[in-house]
């Protein structure tokens, strides 16, 4: 059911200094910031060669990062993404199979404008899961 690694999000406060840290001292490709309000967060995205590193900023007072950073003050891994082939075929099998979907349970556009979805932590060892339709 998965598919390749998509990335790897760390949850920042400051995206424009974690966003020169990857660049300055890394050499590393960043794109430009981008504000997503329906997820609370701006994000950047770092290319690297076999996947990418999206950094999180907390966007207004509701963020899930920021409650997140809350009870991380120094930030950090915040999940993980794979890639599947049908979000909704994986969603069904994964909800039989007796793990959470967050939120509706319905798909919603993620940064690359593809559908996404979230799984319960608890599920997972301790992990946030992120799913992106291919």
């Amino acid at each position: 059911m998965l598919g390749r690694l998509n990335h790897v999000a760390i949850a920042v406060r400051d995206i424009a200094a974690a966003s020169n840290l990857y660049r300055s001292t890394l050499g590393a490709e960043v794109s430009a910031p981008e504000a997503l309000p329906e997820h609370g967060v701006t994000v950047v995205f770092i290319t690297l060669p076999n996947t990418k590193i999206e950094l999180l900023e907390p966007l207004g007072a509701d963020s899930p990062i920021g409650k997140f950073l809350e009870k991380n003050p120094d930030g950090g891994i915040h999940h993980v993404c794979y890639e599947v082939d049908d979000i909704l075929s994986a969603r069904d099998r994964l909800v039989n199979s007796g793990a959470r979907v967050l939120g509706s349970g319905e798909p919603k556009i993620g940064a690359h404008g593809k559908p996404v979805l979230f799984l319960h932590p608890k599920d997972f060892n301790g992990t946030l899961i992120e799913l992106e339709q291919a």
